[in-house]
């Protein structure tokens, strides 16, 4: 399918996805989002078993939402807008496979809580971190306050989301809100490298973890043990758990099939 804002490529069995308008610096305006949506409509979970995000360009992964379309929303109009975003974003954190953020330079507002939306971030060293709409007088529309105290705790959460400040690299990988920090010449390259050990992997046994780590941020501590264990008995109903263990026994290695 063709899209006006998105370039997509592919790596064998991992997807590459590029949000690509860099006059805004990769803003995110309803017209991306929709485009956004739509493609998680259509990922192929089964022909891929990865997909990482990105931006065009040196300078941004996403600037954050579109400034210019928000400023003459109403209340009804807010709601519709921030609705559109989060419900995206929920597909995005919802598709099968693993998602790898390749943050790429700026990631503020609206980028910020599409990097916290994937599975794991990993960035250039000259990335920025931040969500500053509280000087914009809204705040994170697209789910941000929810992800960010998860992801980094409450405590850090508050302090950046209520004063607005921007984290270079170094500080986002010391609070935990990145993995990892590369030279931007490299961040691809290492994206997909992590994306090929995944790939490698039992592709419904890596389904099954995305899944139980996900549902068990609403659950109390022994209803997610319980919905653990059942993910994890249903593993030995896959040819992929029976192929690798037999494999491990026999000291050797398995192509896994995702059957």
């Amino acid at each position: 399918m063709e899209y006006s804002f998105l370039k997509i490529a592919n790596e064998g069995n991992i997807c590459i996805l590029t949000i690509s308008a860099p006059k805004s610096l990769n803003a995110l305006n309803s017209v991306i989002l929709n485009e956004i949506g739509n493609f998680c409509d259509h990922f192929d979970c089964n022909k891929y078993r990865c997909l990482i995000v990105t931006g065009d360009g040196e300078k941004s992964f996403v600037a954050g939402a579109d400034i210019s379309e928000m400023a003459t929303l109403n209340v009804p109009q807010g709601q519709t807008f921030g609705q559109k975003g989060a419900a995206v974003f929920r597909k995005i954190e919802k598709l099968h496979v693993p998602v790898i953020a390749a943050v790429n330079g700026f990631a503020l507002g609206g980028g910020c809580e599409l990097a916290m939306a994937c599975d794991i971030r990993i960035c250039s060293d000259n990335a920025r971190f931040g969500q500053p709409e509280v000087g914009l007088g809204i705040i994170p529309g697209f789910s941000g306050t929810v992800r960010m105290a998860r992801l980094i705790g409450m405590g850090m959460a508050k302090e950046l989301i209520y004063t607005g400040r921007t984290v270079k690299a170094d500080e986002a990988l010391r609070i935990g809100l990145v993995n990892a920090v590369y030279p931007q010449a490299e961040l691809l390259e290492q994206a997909l490298l992590m994306a090929k050990k995944i790939a490698a992997n039992a592709p419904l046994a890596v389904k099954a973890a995305k899944l139980c780590i996900n549902a068990e941020y609403d659950m109390d501590a022994d209803e997610a043990i319980m919905y653990e264990n059942g993910i994890f008995g249903h593993c030995f109903a896959t040819e992929d758990q029976k192929n690798g263990m037999a494999a491990f026994l026999n000291k050797g290695k398995c192509e896994f099939q995702g059957k």
